[in-house]
């Protein structure tokens, strides 16, 4: 299940399939047990009742996807304004700490790019133990500093370092916050019952069952790709951290 909700394309296939089977089902039990049918107007009244509880389940399940990718976004503004915030501050210390720590800083943010655009998972790998390299490296070069000098103003670049590392910890929790597999489950189990009801109460030709799979499965590839931060089309774009790089480099 997780597979399918990291690949989009593939979770709009599989839906869209197994939602039609699920309206072939129905129509099926429809021709063999027409006699037996409830009421026309019971069955359509049942029929608009679940079809409503699904639209809202679908709408809440959507509302969740973009809370989620809203909290990344603001995240990664975040992460950057620390890091921008510290690269400042670490002119209150000596020359020569200035510089290895800006280097340092200088070469975190680009491993924090690395880390939103990548795709690849080797990658990927590496550049996740190069960061936390780096967030070692710079957190044991930021407390010599200071506690070589301690004053009150040198103790801000501590803070602001501070500030850095746990943006990227919030970054991390973020990105693994998705919407629950319990919910998924449910929506799809409500989704596959609703096109059985659909195709058991339809009188149009076969290939009218296809309309609300093909609309469902729409809908859910897209709250699967919202709520992906690392697969499929809608994506977190790191321009705030872009932004940084580039001013670092000008200055």
């Amino acid at each position: 299940m997780t597979f399918l909700l990291n690949h989009p394309v593939v979770f709009f296939v599989i839906m869209l399939a197994l939602l039609w089977i699920a309206s072939l089902v129905g129509e099926y039990f429809h021709t063999e047990s027409l006699r037996e049918r409830m009421d026309e107007e019971n069955f359509s009244l049942i029929l608009g009742a679940t079809l409503t509880l699904l639209g809202l389940i679908i709408g809440f399940t959507f509302a969740m996807a973009v809370s989620r990718y809203d909290q990344r976004k603001a995240y990664e503004a975040q992460e950057a304004n620390a890091i921008g915030t510290e690269y400042v501050r670490l002119d209150v210390l000596s020359a020569a700490n200035t510089t290895d720590l800006r280097a340092l800083l200088r070469d975190y943010l680009n491993q924090r790019i690395l880390l939103y655009t990548s795709r690849d998972s080797e990658l990927l790998r590496q550049a996740r133990a190069k960061n936390s390299r780096l967030q070692s490296e710079l957190w044991s070069e930021v407390t010599a500093s200071v506690t070589a000098k301690p004053s009150p103003v040198s103790a801000l670049v501590l803070t602001g370092m501070n500030d850095v590392l746990n943006s990227e910890s919030y970054t991390e929790a973020a990105w693994r916050n998705r919407v629950p597999l319990a919910a998924w489950i449910l929506l799809i189990a409500i989704a596959a019952y609703c096109n059985f009801l659909v195709g058991y109460h339809s009188h149009q030709k076969t290939s009218m069952l296809l309309v609300l799979p093909i609309a469902l499965a729409i809908s859910f590839s897209l709250i699967a790709d919202i709520d992906s931060p690392r697969s499929g089309g809608i994506r977190i774009a790191p321009q705030n951290l872009e932004s940084l790089a580039d001013s670092l480099r000008t200055h």
